[in-house]
């Protein structure tokens, strides 16, 4: 049966010959092959406003089928070629996701297959997959392997609900009325997002300053936790980051462990960005402190190279994932297995679950985790000469040195006498004009009151020369800008 020339009405059983799935399935890795390999020549950035995404895609529910290849093409060219390419050389801003091709083919073993990663009745290997890179990534970051454990989720920000969910179990039972968590003014929002669904109200929550290098301020955090024991709160746990998205900054680690230790506090790291860059010597050094955490948030889908949606939390005992987390319904009696026996669904929130371990095992499988270490150190030192480069130019003020591929800078020509007003109009303003040229992802943050530029520069692929003509581009416009409006 040819699915272009089929009779839609009789296809009930929605499937297809086994040429017709070739064929098509063809098509569609040729269609992806192209995408990795023709990257640097299409431009990152894309525009519509939600009128012409309606008018191009908007349609009353059919009834009847369309032939398989006419659904393809209109996806790929109305859909796929309508959003930002953040594998892009040139996607700088925010995180990108550089991902790899390895990892997409897993993907879609796993979809193909449609694994339930659940539970161990039902997908044993799934689950002994998980086990297994889990394990991986405890030995990583220096947490106890036979008693840790950890599990896959969607990304950083379901991860950080995981680990607030688990130290709020453990830490303050049934009772967190007077619970308080501290985290600085640069952790990402995932954690106050977390904190408020968790049930916690905006009274318990302790936002500490960040020095000039963008860390947590020790002193007030110790003069935080000393007031609220004070006033009769009940400090229960510190979050720390390590590589903060606005500057890659990691939080001191290991004196805030201690903290921790001291007062009896769970101590939570949010390494969703930062925290791959232990496997380089510079990353090892800067991240030391990391196996002092109760709980630890990784990305894969960021610095580890995987297509979304992998996130990852790690713990130093499993059990107090379990106890925050199962429950015992009847229709569930069957398929509980014995202790050793893991059923993830215990482990998170999440009852059905896909089968994410599949693509982090292929890829480190197949390149081996030393080309993820020199992937990572080619970003660090890529940001690094970055710095060396805006460092050089009179046209460019380094805000935020380069701190795990991450810096910051802005339009600021030391010839010219130009207010803060004016930089931060001129630099917004090479952001907008960059993004409407559609040659590069980049965007603005804040620091320090400046509007800044930021450059995230975690994708292996990135070269000197996409640096290079992005920075020229947006001298050219910053230029343009301050002529247009004058000094």
């Amino acid at each position: 049966m040819d699915p272009n020339n089929q009779d839609k009405k009789n296809n009930h059983t929605l499937t297809l010959s086994k040429i017709e799935m070739r064929d098509y399935g063809y098509r569609v890795v040729d269609t992806i092959v192209e995408h990795f390999d023709t990257l640097q020549t299409k431009d990152p950035v894309t525009s519509a406003t939600r009128s012409e995404m309606d008018e191009l895609l908007q349609e009353s529910v059919p009834e009847e089928g369309t032939k398989a290849d006419e659904v393809l093409d209109f996806v790929v060219q109305n859909v796929l070629k309508n959003n930002d390419i953040l594998s892009h050389p040139k996607s700088f801003a925010f995180v990108p996701g550089p991902s790899n091709y390895i990892s997409v083919m897993a993907d879609a073993l796993a979809t193909g297959f449609n694994i339930f990663s659940g539970g161990w009745s039902p997908s044993p290997a799934a689950s002994e997959l998980e086990i297994v890179t889990i394990n991986w990534l405890l030995k990583l970051f220096n947490f106890p392997v036979k008693k840790g454990g950890g599990i896959f989720t969607s990304g950083g920000s379901m991860a950080n609900l995981t680990a607030l969910i688990t130290a709020r179990n453990y830490k303050c039972g049934d009772d967190f009325s007077k619970a308080i968590i501290y985290l600085s003014d640069q952790a990402h929002s995932s954690n106050i997002k977390a904190i408020r669904i968790s049930g916690f109200k905006k009274e318990q929550i302790r936002i500490i300053p960040t020095d000039m290098e963008f860390k947590i301020s020790l002193n007030k955090l110790r003069n935080a936790i000393a007031k609220d024991r004070l006033e009769g709160w009940m400090p229960f746990c510190i979050i720390a980051s390590a590589g903060t998205t606005n500057t890659g900054t990691v939080d001191p680690l290991e004196d805030m462990g201690k903290i921790c230790k001291t007062e009896n506090l769970w101590f939570h790291i949010d390494g969703a960005y930062g925290a791959p860059a232990i496997l380089t010597k510079k990353g090892k050094h800067i991240l030391k402190g990391i196996r002092l955490a109760d709980s630890l948030t990784i990305d894969p889908h960021k610095w580890l190279f995987q297509p979304y949606e992998i996130g990852c939390l790690l713990v130093k005992n499993h059990k107090w994932l379990k106890t925050s987390f199962q429950q015992n319904p009847e229709y569930l009696r069957d398929i509980e297995g014995n202790e050793s026996e893991i059923n993830f669904y215990d482990h998170g929130m999440q009852l059905t679950r896909r089968f994410r371990a599949l693509k982090f095992y292929m890829s480190v499988k197949t390149f081996g985790l030393g080309c993820f270490r020199t992937a990572i150190e080619y970003n660090i030192d890529l940001a690094e000469k970055t710095e060396e480069l805006l460092r050089k130019s009179p046209f460019w003020e380094v805000v935020s040195p380069a701190s795990l591929a991450v810096l910051n800078f802005r339009y600021s020509p030391i010839d010219l006498r130009l207010s803060e007003e004016r930089l931060d109009f001129i630099n917004r303003g090479v952001a907008k004009k960059i993004t409407s040229a559609r040659k590069a992802i980049l965007a603005t943050t804040v620091l320090q009151e400046k509007v800044v530029l930021r450059m995230c520069l975690i994708n292996p692929r990135t070269t000197m020369e996409d640096i290079g003509s992005t920075l020229k581009l947006c001298q050219d416009f910053a230029d343009e800008i301050r002529n247009s409006t004058g000094q």
